[in-house]
């Protein structure tokens, strides 16, 4: 039977447009899929369809909800700490140790369910994960993932140089071990979880592995993800890798690894070349302003990326960035436009409202999820955030004259979890 809810909705209609839909019924099927919106008071033939309509109150509004295009699972058991050092050494010192640590599956238990947990309470319906070069761990966290609800995209990591002697494989090792994490994941037989072709980054990736995962990318027709012209260290360092082959974005080319189901990570220092790249393969951008605060050493350029019809999403980049919140990140991706602005007048602000693009239908089509969802329309299916602004404890206050304009901005900038009142994943609420 299907469900109603009704009240107003409000989304992200491009960066630079807000729609908001009073008093509108939102009619969803049991698959979680939209099959009606209508507009004005709860109509008789809508309760007919959907007899215990969801009504909401006062202060109370739907938004979609958000897609996080890049995170590192693991890594959350540190999320929060290692902010004090560079890229290189914080590989070293924190993310290879604590992915490592993931092979004792209790404590890979007790990591991957908090962090879902705290990324649903935070209102993040879909993710692109990277997990490890372990399938055992790898798995373990699908299914965690599975159980509760979200949708997700999970990678294994592959590796086969520049990394410690305990957590790196043969270049036969991390090709088959992907196969083999893909038929786990296929085993699950579920529509919200998805393996990914998981390069860590081309220092730790020979030409020999990139090429073999670009196969198996072309191969199984999946989705591909990596980090790409992230710090001026990195960026250096492919090059006395890689004299005379161009940049990254050229190496991944030549691999088969660009296409319309790649999402590059930070993507920071690119020429015009490698934005052109980009776009014709169709890549879509996960931009990271908090991770990009304190390793990239620079800001992403997003209004003048997205001008360039460079599909960009919002990622949380857990634990280079410290925050599981994608309104944190909404917050640090204005705050970053602002301050390149400051240092170059000619540079594009992006406000609240390209930031909730970004986090909610931008990360949509960046992961090729474009008109699946990100937004409220007929066919799409149904992700999405119950808020409530106002009241004991709530972050956000309401005062006599807030419209429902004014209601979400403030919703933007200063809500949290305890503004999130129900979390809804293909019309099933997981939160």
């Amino acid at each position: 039977m299907s469900t109603a809810y009704h009240g107003t909705f409000i989304h992200a209609v491009s960066p630079f447009q807000i729609e908001i839909l009073p008093e509108t019924t939102v009619v969803v099927s049991d698959a979680g899929v939209i099959t009606h919106i209508v507009r004005g008071d709860l109509p008789a033939q809508v309760r007919e369809l959907a007899p215990s309509p969801i009504i909401l109150g006062n202060n109370e509004f739907f938004v979609p909800g958000f897609v996080d295009t890049h995170v590192h699972a693991p890594q959350y058991a540190y999320a929060g700490a290692g902010t004090h050092v560079p890229l290189m050494t914080w590989l070293t010192e924190y993310a290879f140790p604590a992915e490592v640590k993931m092979r004792d599956l209790d404590h890979a238990q007790d990591v991957y369910s908090k962090l879902v947990d705290r990324m649903v309470a935070n209102g993040t319906t879909t993710a692109l994960y990277f997990a490890t070069i372990d399938v055992d761990p790898c798995v373990w966290f699908a299914k965690i993932v599975q159980e509760k609800g979200q949708r997700a995209f999970v990678g294994k990591v592959c590796m086969d140089r520049n990394a410690p002697p305990e957590y790196v494989e043969t270049t036969a090792e991390s090709l088959s071990r992907t196969e083999e994490f893909f038929a786990a994941v296929a085993a699950l037989k579920t529509d919200l979880v998805e393996a990914v072709v998981t390069p860590r980054f081309i220092p730790t990736c020979t030409l020999e592995l990139l090429r073999g995962l670009g196969e198996l990318a072309k191969r199984y027709g999946a989705r591909v993800q990596s980090h790409l012209s992230e710090s001026r260290d990195e960026v250096a360092f492919v090059e006395s890798l890689h004299p005379g082959e161009g940049s990254d974005s050229d190496i991944f080319a030549a691999a088969g690894l660009l296409t319309s189901k790649t999402v590059m990570a930070h993507s920071i220092y690119l020429s015009d070349n490698d934005e052109q790249l980009l776009r014709e393969h169709g890549c879509g951008l996960a931009v990271c302003p908090i991770s990009n605060y304190f390793f990239a050493g620079s800001t992403f350029p997003i209004r003048e990326r997205m001008h360039k019809g460079l599909k960009c999403g919002l990622g949380t980049d857990v634990a280079g960035g410290y925050s599981p919140s994608m309104l944190q990140n909404v917050r640090a991706l204005v705050l970053a436009s602002r301050g390149r602005n400051h240092h170059d007048s000619t540079a594009l602000i992006a406000d609240y409202k390209c930031g909730f693009y970004v986090a909610t239908r931008g990360g949509a089509a960046a992961l090729g999820l474009e008109g699946v969802v990100g937004g409220f329309a007929v066919g799409m299916q149904f992700d999405a955030l119950r808020i409530k602004v106002g009241g004991p404890s709530n972050p956000v206050d309401v005062f006599p004259g807030d419209d429902w304009e004014r209601k979400f901005e403030k919703f933007v900038n200063l809500g949290d979890e305890r503004s999130i009142k129900g979390v809804w994943v293909k019309g099933r609420q997981i939160a």
